[in-house]
């Protein structure tokens, strides 16, 4: 009867342990998201599909300006880019001083768009003709998905957005 119950006992404390045994840690809970967030980045990346909302931005003339609280975007397509980004700068010839030109917006087809893929994360390069200005932009994505977008153009100071990458956010027609 006593090695009954200690065999019992026995099974009790190793059942125990087992569960707690299976339990993932925090370590291992946050790789896994690590790299579910790192194949979303990718999926997105190859799709060729995805828009840039930028957190702040940085240009010569102006120190670093928070953006969380105003709407922006570019959206990356491999056949068509549209942003409708601010811009915190400088302008040259070519833009009408007071006109309706209030920031980096424009659409079309890129002339260039190119994916290249580092140890570090992804690096899109494309350039779009807009209807006064020719604009090269780069954008570097990290793995986690933050990137910074780098614009630069004919009649306008560069300047630099930091954000991240997510999917296109489809519009809501009425």
């Amino acid at each position: 009867m006593k090695t009954h119950k200690i065999v019992v006992l026995l099974l009790l404390c190793c059942s125990f342990f087992m569960g707690f045994s299976q339990e993932k840690t925090k370590k291992q809970l946050r790789a896994e998201k690590r790299l579910e967030k790192e194949r979303e980045v990718e999926k997105l990346i190859d799709a060729k599909e995805f828009q840039f909302v930028a957190q702040n931005s940085n240009s010569q003339t102006f120190r670093m300006v928070d953006l969380t609280s105003n709407p922006n975007f570019v959206k990356f397509k491999a056949d068509f880019i549209k942003s409708e980004m601010p811009f915190f700068g400088r302008g040259y010839s070519g833009l009408a001083y007071g006109g309706s030109d209030t920031g980096l917006k424009f659409e079309g087809k890129p002339e260039k768009f190119v994916i290249n893929k580092g140890k570090k994360g992804y690096q899109i390069d494309a350039s779009v003709k807009g209807q006064q200005d020719f604009f090269d932009m780069t954008l570097s994505v990290s793995f986690d998905g933050s990137a910074t977008l780098s614009v630069t153009s004919n009649n306008r100071n560069p300047i630099s957005y930091f954000g991240e990458i997510m999917p296109i956010k489809v519009e809501k027609k009425e």
